[in-house]
């Protein structure tokens, strides 16, 4: 699991945790319960959060990478295309320079 996920899936645990402990709080009058259980949300929804980033960042990184990719594939394309058009412009003097050799006899 990436930690992207990893992050997604820990804030969403601290949001239902600290839901269920503010709850429990406030149910029993526990100022500190609840309060430490909004605390909690607060941290899972910067879990969440933070997790969604590191998400971005590396669909970026990815998408950056097959962008470059397909770059050199094109690259190479076209060094492959020009040595092949070179070897037939070469050939093609060759012949050129033989028939006309050939003539002069």
């Amino acid at each position: 699991m990436s930690t992207a996920t990893e992050s997604s899936l820990k804030g969403k645990y601290d949001q239902v945790a600290g839901s269920v402990k503010q709850g429990l709080g406030e149910m029993t009058h526990n100022d500190k319960l609840a309060n430490s259980g909004a605390a909690q949300q607060v941290k899972g929804h910067a879990e969440e959060a933070w997790g969604s980033v590191k998400s971005a960042a590396s669909d970026s990184a990815h998408d950056a990478k097959v962008r470059h990719e397909a770059t050199g594939e094109q690259k190479a394309h076209d060094v492959r295309e020009s040595i092949t058009s070179t070897a037939q412009n070469v050939k093609n003097h060759i012949q050129e320079s033989v028939a006309d050799f050939k003539n002069r006899k």
